[in-house]
């Protein structure tokens, strides 16, 4: 019995657009309700959400058997991080803070059993291996990881063609904020010369065999970031939504401007 199949990165490879939403919530309940949207894919947030391993591992179990796939973000790209998560059962990660072809390359191998990379062969304690129960988990589980690297400042966005060059890695996200503030544009990454380093890195991913992804929020931006070739696209983030419905409500009911 081999490990499961990750449609996700299935349908990165067929250059199918998958549309998705982040899960900032750190909560398996509003993650579950985040679930039965119909999102291609969830972003279970441990790089600016308060999740720690339990509490990203009872998003994971919420989400078995939904539409929706977890991608699981770590703040950093530590071994030790990457081997708690896989084990708790992701098969995708989104790695922040890529600015070189030998993050790239330290992350493939961090995902991968010997002699393919260095993760740890613990499976027979992992919710992965349903705990011993799939008897090939550890024989098969290489094909089924789908890393997804961030790129998002200006040293990230000059090595972009190296880091494309990687073997193993499946998408390349660029993050505009990040990017913007990087740029010397702190919260506007509608500058110009962000839009067009955006428009450029899409392009250059797009043109790869790799999938390209980014955020936002504003429905004009995501269509822009679509047509310069954004396929992994992330239209919305959760706590966001909630907010802006709550604050809606209340100017509503109270006559608050």
């Amino acid at each position: 019995m081999p490990a499961p199949t990750n449609t996700f990165k299935q349908r990165l490879a067929r250059g199918e657009r998958v549309i998705g939403c982040w899960a900032g919530f750190a909560d398996p309940y509003a993650t579950e309700i985040l679930g039965t949207a119909g999102f291609d894919w969830l972003v279970i947030d441990g790089e600016h959400a308060p999740n720690d391993l339990r509490s990203i591992m009872a998003q994971l179990v919420a989400l078995k058997g939904a539409h929706s796939h977890p991608v699981v973000r770590l703040p950093m790209g530590e071994t030790w991080a990457i081997k708690q998560v896989l084990d708790a059962g992701a098969q995708t990660l989104l790695i922040p803070l890529i600015e070189s072809a030998d993050q790239a390359r330290d992350l493939v191998r961090a995902m991968r059993y010997p002699p393919e990379g260095i993760r740890g062969a613990g499976a027979a304690l992992a919710r992965a291996s349903e705990f011993s129960g799939i008897p090939d988990y550890v024989a098969t589980a290489n094909d089924q990881m789908c890393l997804l690297v961030q790129v998002e400042t200006r040293a990230g966005m000059e090595a972009l063609d190296e880091i494309l060059a990687v073997e193993g890695v499946d998408g390349v996200f660029i993050g505009p904020a990040d990017l913007a503030a990087d740029m010397g544009h702190p919260g506007n990454s509608g500058a110009p010369e962000v839009v067009e380093a955006i428009r450029d890195g899409l392009g250059r991913i797009a043109a790869s065999d790799k999938a390209a992804g980014i955020l936002a929020v504003d429905d004009k931006v995501a269509q822009d970031y679509a047509a310069w070739g954004a396929q992994f696209l992330a239209v919305g983030i959760d706590v966001v939504m909630l907010a802006k419905a709550a604050r809606q409500t209340v100017k509503l009911w109270s006559g608050r401007d």
